[in-house]
């Protein structure tokens, strides 16, 4: 990968809609050259898809919480984690706790409600974390 693919990755976090001539125009190639190596990163699965971020507050969905869960026996908890609605991301992490997952809902009864559906049994602890306020959230990686 060179410093011209990283440009273009650059540019498509910014906008995923951007066309192939202006890309092609802004790290000055052709833009033919320029499509092939947008599909070489595609094949490579340096880039995953391209999707539409939308604003949580407008679509209904205002409370944002990390959930530290930690596993005390034996469970396929890893498995029911990545399928439940609401949880955006799941984290194998180190330290006391097993899980971090992110979740959003519309509100504190619909949070309490998913964790008790999914979450609540004998050998699975959590710890929740309620976001207040969100000062920064991106999903932009810098490419070196």
């Amino acid at each position: 990968m060179d410093q011209k693919d990283k440009k273009i990755l650059a540019l498509l976090q910014k906008n995923a809609r951007m066309t192939n001539v202006e890309i092609a125009r802004q790290i000055d190639l052709a833009p033919s050259v320029t499509l092939t190596r947008i599909k070489k990163l595609e094949e490579q699965g340096i880039i995953q898809g391209y999707e539409a971020k939308l604003n949580p507050n407008l679509v209904g969905l205002d409370m944002l919480a990390f959930v530290l869960v930690k596993v005390i026996g034996p469970t396929d908890i890893e498995g029911r984690l990545v399928k439940i609605p609401g949880v955006q991301e799941v984290h194998n992490i180190a330290g006391d706790d097993c899980y971090l997952i992110k979740v959003r809902t519309r509100n504190t009864e619909a949070l309490s409600r998913l964790l008790k559906e999914n979450l609540r049994e004998d050998h699975i602890s959590t710890k929740t974390i309620i976001v207040l306020t969100t000062l920064k959230e991106t999903t932009e990686m810098i490419v070196n």
